[in-house]
């Protein structure tokens, strides 16, 4: 069994062809102003996410650093309550403006609409 905080290589979505499979039909989504979460089931039995923040989002490398490391906490946080499923969490227009605490908690809510989401979809 996992660490239950750890955020090892198996949490990763690694390949293209593992983003192109989430892009290609999410059944499940979470969106915000800022962010938008796809989710498509796993069978690994735990989530796995994939970060895309384009140049054209945030123009400094040290924005994008920010914002990914943000995402990637917060999952490691949260990762315990989402079911398998692969996420991708790609930004959107604005989200360099937002600062650290408005960002987690973005995140944070948008970690729980999604293992909500999942949950229901799964119980279909």
């Amino acid at each position: 069994m996992l660490n239950s905080t750890s955020y090892g290589r198996e949490l990763r979505l690694l390949t293209p062809s593992d983003f192109q499979t989430v892009f290609s039909n999410p059944p499940v989504k979470a969106v915000t102003s800022h962010i938008t979460m796809l989710a498509t089931p796993n069978t690994k039995g735990h989530p796995r996410i994939g970060v895309t923040i384009s140049k054209k989002r945030a123009k400094r490398a040290v924005d994008r650093n920010r914002i990914k490391r943000q995402m990637r906490e917060t999952f490691r946080l949260s990762q315990h309550k989402l079911p398998g499923f692969d996420i991708v969490i790609i930004a959107k227009p604005g989200i360099v403006e937002q600062d650290n605490a408005a960002l987690r908690d973005t995140l944070n809510y948008l970690w729980r609409k999604l293992a909500k989401r999942c949950v229901q979809y799964q119980s279909r």
